[in-house]
């Protein structure tokens, strides 16, 4: 099975839809029909996603650049959604790429991590959940982490963030699957897209970094056949399996030792 316009359409809601993952989702859902509305921070590279997702799938294509953190969030994504039907909505958002101490950075580091990631989320689920549920079809997919498997050095908000999300999605499959609406969280460690790449934490020759086009084919099929609540990109699928073999604290020390010998500057 693959994503139609008929369970998952005529609109799709991507969160941190100008570059990477969810570019190529868009891309992937314009190919079958489904328009997209990309969502992200940065004008210019919203507007160069779109027009290549026109370009390439002839799909309708809006826009709107927006920090998730913002207190008028709803209210600015109702303004370019309230007239069209969604029946898929990503949240495909990191919610920032800082590393540090939790107790020596600035407060806002960690609530723009949480806003962007539970409080966002939770927001924009109730808000178009609702409607899918009540027409029998639609999906909810979660770009999760491997950051929300366990607690991590350096990471102590963004892990909590993401360990929301991920409870949040098991706790959405089991209510709204049986009334038609496909929920996942697709869980992904480093990722080669361009967000990494400025941030300097992608190592181009681990063989485990994942891939953005094909993270983003699996997630979609892996969506559309029903799995979940939780699935792994492949090349994970090991480290997935150890983390849940291991003590809660076995886990924690092996991010922690992670961590310190990929920033080794935060020491």
């Amino acid at each position: 099975m693959t994503i139609t316009k008929e369970k998952f359409g005529p609109w799709a809601v991507i969160l941190g839809g100008s570059e990477g993952i969810g570019e190529h989702m868009a891309l992937m859902l314009g190919k079958v029909g489904i328009n997209s509305v990309l969502i992200a921070r940065k004008p210019e590279a919203l507007a160069s996603a779109s027009e290549y997702v026109r370009r390439e799938t002839g799909a309708e294509v809006r826009t709107l650049s927006l920090d998730l953190t913002a207190p008028d969030m709803m209210e600015r994504v109702r303004e370019v959604t309230d007239d069209i039907e969604v029946g898929l909505l990503v949240h495909n958002v990191s919610g920032g790429t800082y590393f540090g101490s939790f107790v020596e950075s600035p407060l806002d580091v960690a609530m723009n991590m949480v806003m962007a990631n539970p409080i966002a989320a939770v927001k924009l689920c109730h808000h178009f959940g609702k409607p899918m549920a009540d027409r029998g079809h639609g999906g909810i997919l979660f770009i999760g982490s491997f950051g929300g498997v366990v607690g991590s050095y350096f990471l102590a908000a963004y892990a909590a963030a993401k360990a929301f999300n991920q409870v949040l999605s098991e706790g959405l499959w089991a209510e709204l699957g049986p009334r038609g609406v496909n929920v996942m969280s697709y869980l992904i460690g480093l990722t080669d897209t361009p967000s990494y790449r400025r941030a300097g934490v992608t190592d181009q020759n681990d063989a485990n970094i994942g891939n953005p086009i094909t993270i983003a084919e699996d997630a979609l099929l892996r969506l559309s056949q029903g799995e979940g609540p939780i699935c792994v990109a492949p090349e994970n699928e090991e480290y997935f399996k150890r983390l849940y073999t291991m003590s809660r604290k076995e886990s924690a020390e092996l991010k922690r030792t992670f961590m310190t010998k990929n920033h080794p500057d935060k020491k």
